[in-house]
């Protein structure tokens, strides 16, 4: 009788013990999975683009491709074969959501610097994008750098932006280094169909766009055999350009190569046409010339601008993705997309998919995963052989286009492979229009 109750009481005794065990290691399950970081449900990335004063239709066409890009992380569109696409939000980091968080340079280096500290300090974004002037991403990038932040740039072209020396600043998109080349292969070219080019005239706004893109324009035409009889700074946002149009009249160049945000672009062309002057031929280095409101406010005075470029929705027969994201654009915002907005969607894909890959919100990871970025040309919607970035931040995989308006529609007309269209030589004059 004692053996038994005895037996009894140590089986009770082992029965609780094992109970305690269970609990205990219940307990210790539970706390560690309680100290396990959860994953974010947002990542917060800071835009910064001009969206006020002269550039806001720039920068509007800017924050649309921004935004445009986000809808297709964020949600599911297998048919579209782009990074993130075919999944909703970055899977590596539990399906968290882009949030886009915008600042407002107004144009300003000074607003850009303090719209980066914000976003950064107060509004804790992850990483910055912009800031489409490349004397506002001076600003805005070095706020970021002495942050340790990682800064994409997708759409200014100085090429000193890359020899800064900075270890947190990657640009997306060709420089005015690269661009100046294309210009020089591109007349070459046209000579060889029999043209007359022997000089050039520069005109250019006395920003950082405007002098580094004069610079690079330089540093190829002597070699290359043409001789500059104009070279013309102007001050930015000009409201009277005369004087400047009476230069290039007299000096009579073959080729003018103007540098020009929108809205001084706009004055240039309008001056032209008042001035009744129509040189040979007017090779622009984008920026205000292929803004949506060039063609806005010239109508038919715009064609026949020749300007080099980064896109073209007439490259759909060389990049199947480009119909599918503009009709999605289009269906958004009531237009097409243009090079600055298809730049803007680039960068923010690049930016996401690093995030996606470092698996992390840490700076560094996220900067790691950037310096790491090897994308195909078949996951882009640019003419570009993909995006990877040498040890300055510059994407090495990006080539530049030619362009020329024709009948309100920009199409390609340089390289020949990728063109739907002969080129229009010479500019036609006002009259004969």
């Amino acid at each position: 009788m004692k053996s038994r109750l005895a037996s009894r009481a140590v089986a009770v005794l082992l029965a609780g013990v094992t109970v305690g065990l269970l609990l205990v290691g219940s307990g210790c399950q539970q706390k560690q999975e309680a100290a396990k970081p959860q994953a974010p449900k947002t990542v917060k990335i800071g835009v910064i683009y001009p969206l006020s004063g002269a550039l806001a239709p720039t920068g509007m066409d800017l924050r649309n491709g921004v935004e445009l890009a986000v809808e297709i992380i964020n949600n599911k569109y297998p048919d579209l074969k782009l990074p993130l696409a075919g999944e909703e939000g970055l899977a590596n980091l539990g399906g968290a959501k882009i949030e886009p968080l915008f600042g407002d340079s107004q144009g300003s280096p000074e607003k850009g610097a303090s719209e980066a500290e914000r976003l950064i300090s107060v509004d804790k974004a992850v990483a910055l994008l912009g800031a489409y002037q490349s004397s506002v991403t001076a600003t805005a990038s070095q706020v970021a750098e002495r942050a340790g932040m990682p800064y994409v740039n997708a759409d200014s072209s100085s090429p000193a932006l890359t020899e800064r020396g900075f270890k947190w600043f990657f640009r997306t998109s060709p420089h005015d280094d690269t661009f100046a080349q294309n210009f020089f292969q591109f007349l070459d070219d046209m000579k060889k169909k029999g043209q007359k080019i022997e000089t050039l005239a520069l005109v250019y706004e006395n920003t950082a766009f405007g002098t580094d893109s004069a610079k690079a324009e330089r540093k190829y035409a002597e070699p290359a055999g043409y001789k500059i009889v104009e070279d013309i700074p102007y001050p930015a946002k000009s409201t009277n350009v005369t004087s400047e149009v009476q230069k290039l009249k007299a000096a009579k160049p073959d080729v003018v190569l103007p540098s020009s945000y929108v809205s001084d672009a706009i004055l240039f062309m309008r001056t032209f046409k008042e001035l009744n002057y129509a040189p040979p031929a007017i090779l622009a280095q984008d920026a205000g010339f292929i803004d949506s409101e060039f063609l806005k406010s010239l109508g038919p005075d715009g064609d026949y601008i020749l300007t080099r470029e980064v896109w073209a929705l007439d490259l759909t027969k060389v990049n199947p993705n480009i119909a599918g994201v503009n009709d999605m654009f289009k269906s958004k915002y009531g237009t097409n997309m243009n090079g600055n907005s298809a730049r803007a969607f680039t960068g923010m894909m690049v930016l996401a998919d690093a995030i996606n890959r470092a698996g992390s919100l840490a700076p560094a990871d996220i900067q790691k995963a950037l310096a790491q970025t090897d994308l195909k040309p078949e996951q882009l919607i640019m003419p570009w052989k993909g995006v990877k970035f040498d040890e300055k931040g510059q994407n090495v995989l990006g080539t530049g286009i030619i362009c020329q308006v024709q009948k309100g529609e920009y199409v390609t007309i340089w390289p020949y492979d990728f063109a739907s269209a002969q080129v229009v030589w010479p500019f036609p004059s006002w009259k004969d229009r």
